[in-house]
């Protein structure tokens, strides 16, 4: 069940959950997206504790970005924020799933989705063409 309105988790649960969770030697864990009405796959990304800590109290995913090595606020410069609906780890507690409400594409390539790429014995094919061209998303002005 989706949940209409995003409740902050009270920050001793957040705490614990973020030492239960096995994140790398490099302090990362990986986080897949995916739309929690359709089930679609969206992206997978990184987390840290601090993106975890931050969607976890604002509800709108926050991820870690390894070339800036910095936060990434999805939609931050973009305007395709996902909000948060439920934060789910695996039994081995080493990868996230957020269900999540995507707002546009997920794709820094215009796409809904990053997973565009299929392998079939004709070979590799592109079976999604952009929603949007990524200059709008990210053109002169933005971010």
């Amino acid at each position: 069940m989706t949940r209409p309105i995003f409740t902050p988790i009270p920050e001793d649960i957040i705490t614990r959950a973020i030492t239960e969770m096995r994140f790398s030697e490099q302090g990362l864990i990986a986080a897949i997206a995916q739309q929690c009405d359709s089930g679609e796959i969206l992206m997978m990304a990184w987390m840290n504790g601090d993106a975890v800590r931050e969607t976890l109290t604002t509800g709108r995913v926050c991820y870690w970005s390894r070339s800036r090595k910095a936060l990434w606020r999805k939609g931050e410069s973009s305007g395709q924020i996902q909000s948060l609906k439920h934060f789910r780890y695996d039994c081995d507690k080493d990868t996230i799933l957020l269900m999540v409400d995507q707002k546009g594409v997920a794709c820094h390539t215009g796409r809904r989705n990053c997973f565009y790429h299929e392998i079939t014995s004709d070979g590799v094919k592109i079976i999604s063409a952009p929603d949007v061209d990524p200059a709008d998303l990210y053109g002169p002005g933005k971010e």
